[in-house]
């Protein structure tokens, strides 16, 4: 058995210590767990979701536990860029993880000027690009689930920073695998697969919603099928850095993952539940990389095995 491996990975120009992160939208800004979690030991944390202006989000209820995941429709509420920078900015300059923020808007315009933007700041280590949004210019069409806007993000995004950029794509299209097609082209380093999946629940006895906005996106354990399906065609489509993430809730899926073809993933929803959800996975994997003698967790990755 060794007893020590190279946990580190890299995403394009982004380099981690090691392969696990926590999701966007389900660790805060990170300075809500300090206090239970060792942040640093992360690979990365991606930071809930930055528009430009302020967004109040969708009405409440905006949570309903669904079997083995659940539905959220938070309608990416946050305090807008100004305030992220000048509030929770100044704290995640202090880690020494991979700080990633997590972007997002209504038009191509509104993606490029954030871009521009956190690129002039210091503590920012790459962007992730949220496509899921409704293009307000197309009439409310999101803009993952086409392939030529979501290019034209992926693009804008690419030509206002220098940081490395993730692209967060959507399971909700007919081919995926043509969109991130189209988004590599742009150059970009690394695809985030996947968002949350649309769902939708009612009240047996009511006949209501269980959401105030009805729709919600579908996460969890539930949906990490659909997520490593989409891991492992995109991989065998395209030579990208790719990091998985749906349903990750113990060292097994991330293994999973990176069978399939992701060299990193991301722990989210799980952390509601347990907050160390990302450091037990992160310690599973590596006691899981040492028992099976393996030199770096590198070598995990595209490693799924087809009778011949």
């Amino acid at each position: 058995m060794n007893t020590t491996v190279d946990m580190a990975v890299a995403i394009g120009r982004l380099r981690l210590a090691n392969p696990v992160m926590v999701a966007s939208g389900t660790f805060g800004y990170g300075e809500e767990y300090a206090s239970l979690v060792d942040v640093d030991s992360l690979g990365a944390l991606v930071t809930k979701g930055v528009s430009l202006l302020p967004r109040q989000g969708n009405p409440a209820p905006r949570i309903a536990e669904t079997p083995s995941g659940m539905l959220n429709s938070i309608g990416l509420q946050n305090p807008g860029i100004d305030f992220f920078i000048q509030e929770k900015l100044p704290w995640l300059r202090g880690l020494k993880t991979r700080v990633i923020v997590n972007i997002l808007g209504n038009t191509v315009e509104e993606y490029a000027a954030l871009a521009k933007r956190l690129d002039a700041v210091e503590g920012v280590d790459a962007l992730e690009v949220n496509i899921s949004c409704p293009n307000v210019d197309r009439g409310g069409i999101a803009f993952g689930s086409d392939p030529a806007l979501a290019y034209d993000v992926a693009k804008q995004v690419r030509a206002h920073t220098g940081k490395p950029v993730l692209v967060k794509l959507s399971p909700n299209v007919t081919d995926l695998v043509a969109v991130a097609v189209r988004v590599a082209e742009t150059g970009v380093d690394g695809l985030t697969l996947i968002n949350t999946v649309r769902g939708m629940a009612v009240d047996y006895r009511t006949g209501r919603p269980l959401l105030g906005n009805v729709i919600g996106g579908l996460s969890g354990p539930a949906i990490r099928p659909i997520a490593v399906r989409a891991v492992y065609e995109v991989s065998k489509a395209l030579d990208i850095a790719i990091v998985g993430s749906g349903g990750v809730v113990e060292w097994r899926d991330a293994v999973e993952f990176m069978r399939a073809g992701a060299s990193a993933v991301q722990v989210g929803s799980a952390n509601f539940r347990n907050p160390k959800a990302a450091i037990e996975v992160l310690h599973g994997l590596g006691e899981y990389l040492k028992q099976n003698n393996h030199i770096s967790a590198r070598e995990l990755v595209r490693t799924v095995i087809l009778d011949s």
